[in-house]
């Protein structure tokens, strides 16, 4: 190894220092934004309540320093024990947080940094979370082409040099070949093709079919926001066959009518579409009746009425199998877990992109609710005996849809 050599290997070593001691911060925050994207974001938010309070100052609030220790991997016994936990519970309305028993204290650490550095895109400090605040694949991107250009730079210095010297003690050097025509280069820049262009073929592949994000415009300008979040009106009142068969399903005109037969204007806040767009509340309305066929002047149905062609947004693959009922009713899931903050949008959009590790993390962190010794809960599961003895026995402190089979590849695909 000559000493060219060497100092390129010194130099890279304290490249990468220098690179690991810059970047320490932001590997550290992307521990936590990962954590709790991971296991959070479904019912927490770092600035505001959603299914749970904030977590930005969430220590601050809380009893006691190591309190948050004891909570996160045994919520269950907590909620009944711990008044400050109860309080939580009854703040938000009785929905016990899953447990997460293989959290380390580091992890938990790690989010609740993340969240009490947060700030919302653009500086401010309060509003939702958006798209994540930093991606560090850039940064080690930058990093690793200016190594490779330092480092053929000095392969390069050395073949030079290696020439002065030849030619200084009277040896004939070889005539020197392009570096577009060096095997060597063109197999590492093969390579390197090869990695780049398999990693993105394989993210692109994987992405098929995922539509999250997507927001259709429907025939009717119908307001989730105004519905369920102003006037309250439970989910299941307009998807009732949630709780009782596979498919939610979209509710008929009629279901529409029930209420609108006497509601036929709108007096609430204005409605504006996310483009600025002002909405004629009153003229949707219209277009339920002319759906409907209903004349609210002489308060009859005097023409045929027509389905509403509503455009489907959430899809899954003909593979798959979910049951919503099976998710809404037994296993207690809340809308807002798959469907995000439903009561807040006008204009509904795919929350989460539905794909199998998603799911698949749901059911390793989600525990099973069991019925109690009062008989309060969920009777479908009495069958697992052996879940309920080992609980009494404190061998569990609670199961997760994991220990029951809910990742086994047939309990949705067959």
């Amino acid at each position: 190894m000559n000493q060219l050599t060497r100092l390129f290997l010194k130099i890279t070593a304290i490249l990468l220092f220098l690179t690991l001691i810059s970047s320490r911060e932001l590997l550290f925050a992307a521990d936590g934004e990962t954590l709790f994207k991971a296991n959070c974001a479904s019912c927490h938010k770092p600035l505001e309540a959603y299914v749970g309070p904030a977590l930005k100052g969430a220590r601050q609030r809380e009893p006691s320093k190591d309190w948050v220790y004891k909570w996160v991997p045994n919520t269950t016994v907590m909620v009944n024990t711990d008044p400050y936990a109860m309080k939580l519970k009854s703040q938000f309305g009785n929905v016990v947080m899953t447990s997460f028993p293989d959290l380390k204290k580091e992890e938990i650490d790690a989010i609740l940094d993340w969240a009490d550095k947060y700030t919302k895109p653009g500086g401010t400090p309060e509003g939702p979370v958006t798209e994540p605040q930093s991606d560090n694949s850039i940064l080690y991107g930058l990093l690793t082409l200016i190594l490779a250009v330092i480092g053929f730079v000095l392969l390069q210095v050395n073949s030079n040099l290696k020439k002065l010297t030849d030619e200084k003690d009277g040896l004939k050097s070889p005539t020197p070949v392009p570096f577009y025509r060096n095997k060597a280069y063109l197999l590492l820049a093969i390579i390197v093709l090869f990695l780049f262009g398999g990693y993105f073929l394989v993210e692109g592949a994987m992405g098929l079919g995922r539509m999250k994000g997507y927001q259709p415009v429907q025939p009717i300008y119908y307001s989730h926001k105004v519905h369920a979040g102003d006037n309250q009106i439970s989910c299941l009142y307009c998807h009732g066959n949630a709780q009782d068969s596979k498919h939610a399903t979209v509710p008929a005109v009629n279901v529409c009518m029930n209420c609108h037969m006497a509601v036929k204007s709108y007096g609430g806040k204005p409605l504006v579409k996310e483009d600025g767009t002002a909405v004629n509340a009153n003229g949707e309305i219209e277009k339920l009746y002319q759906y409907a066929g209903w004349n609210p002047s002489t308060k009859t149905y005097d023409k045929p009425g027509k389905p509403i062609e509503w455009v489907k947004i959430h899809n899954l693959p003909d593979f798959v199998y979910f049951n919503h009922s099976q998710h809404v009713k037994v296993g207690r899931v809340q809308c807002q877990t798959c469907h995000g903050e439903i009561q807040k949008m006008d204009e509904v959009k795919q929350f989460a992109d539905l794909s199998m590790g998603w799911c698949v993390n749901c059911h390793r962190s989600t525990n099973v609710q069991f019925n109690d010794a009062q008989g309060h809960g969920n009777k479908f599961y009495s069958i697992y005996e052996k879940f309920h003895e080992d609980i009494k026995n404190n061998k569990y402190d609670s199961v997760t849809v994991e220990k029951i089979g809910g990742t086994e590849c047939m309990k949705c695909h067959y």
